[in-house]
């Protein structure tokens, strides 16, 4: 069947005229994909402009910085604010010494691609000389806190930008963009000032400092959007890879010097990735086939957990485990 179009003689296909299954679907994706890309601009556009009143309110800010997705893309946005300038503040890194080395090879480097200074306060450093005690289970994140407030103090850091999101836990949730510390360093959930109209406020008690987090209203998926957009570099680890690995407690650990299975532990090679970087001794992987940044969006679409609910063990250890490591002082 064919029906007449305005033109004298000319016939069309009935779905060619009205629009076919193929027609709307094809419609429907590039409007998802318009939205995607709306979204993603207003998104970098806020960020960059937090990182904007920090580095005009504050005289000392330094960005937090592991190798892992989340600071590399804060990295990214400093850059594109300060552009065509280079980036004037250091990135500061607390090294457990149990870091996965593909991530600090991957730090290294971008350091020295950006051309700014590096700050690292060595946890390791510490158990040496004894102003900190090896944990009897190995998991040296909690070892984090005291080796940050003395590289806060050391070098006079009245703000740090950090990488965390809202979605990656309920404490994080509960935080401001601009999020006060006390001269101890650490947070009172209760002491958080309004942010309305995006207006911040960054005066903070003698000895305190401000933690700035520019993505605070970014998601995971969001994450991986923007770095699909922006060619982002990411370590290596992030995508699918093969190693030697055990399960412990429903989560996949790879073998390491400082991730040893027992002895009813098997070990065997799969193929994972992380989700997320840090203590090589409590970071768990994913089984996972995606080697690109568009597998990974495929199959966070199908994801239930964060991140961190799904990796990271020392976030199990209560249900306000992150909230109780962040009034000590923790990112």
């Amino acid at each position: 069947m064919t029906v007449t179009t305005s033109g004298p003689g000319t016939t069309v296909n009935d779905a060619a005229a009205v629009g076919g299954p193929a027609d709307d679907d094809a419609l429907a994706a590039e409007r998802s994909a318009a939205h995607r890309a709306a979204n993603l601009d207003a998104l970098e556009s806020e960020s960059i402009h937090i990182i904007r009143e920090v580095l005009a309110e504050f005289e000392r800010p330094g960005l937090l910085f592991s190798g892992g997705k989340d600071s590399v893309v804060v990295l990214h946005l400093l850059a594109k604010a300060v552009s065509p300038a280079r980036v004037p503040i250091p990135v500061v890194h607390v090294d457990t010494g149990h870091n996965f080395p593909e991530v600090i090879a991957f730090r290294d480097a971008t350091v020295q691609r950006y051309g700014i200074d590096l700050v690292v306060g060595s946890v390791q450093d510490y158990i040496d000389d004894g102003r900190l005690v090896e944990p009897a289970n190995g998991t040296r994140n909690r070892l984090q806190t005291r080796v940050l407030l003395d590289t806060i103090e050391e070098h006079r850091f009245d703000a740090l930008f950090g990488g965390a999101r809202r979605d990656e836990d309920k404490a994080r949730a509960k935080e401001r963009i601009l999020s006060l510390r006390d001269e101890f360093g650490g947070w009172d959930p209760r002491n958080q000032r309004p942010e309305v109209w995006s207006l911040y406020n960054g005066r903070h008690a003698p000895g305190g400092h401000v933690r700035a987090f520019p993505i605070s209203n970014w998601t995971e998926a969001d994450i991986w959007s923007y770095i699909d957009r922006e060619g982002i570099a990411l370590p290596p680890i992030y995508f699918a890879h093969e190693r030697p690995t055990f399960e412990r407690d429903g989560m996949v650990y790879a073998v390491t010097d400082v991730s040893r299975p027992r002895e009813d532990e098997p070990v065997s090679n799969r193929t994972v990735r992380y989700r997320t970087v840090g203590d090589a001794s409590c970071t768990g992987a994913v089984l996972s086939a995606a080697g690109t940044v568009a597998e990974v969006l495929d199959e966070l679409a199908l994801s239930t957990l964060t991140e961190r609910g799904a990796t990271r063990a020392d976030d199990r250890i209560s249900s306000a485990a992150m909230e109780d490591r962040k009034k000590e002082g923790y990112f």
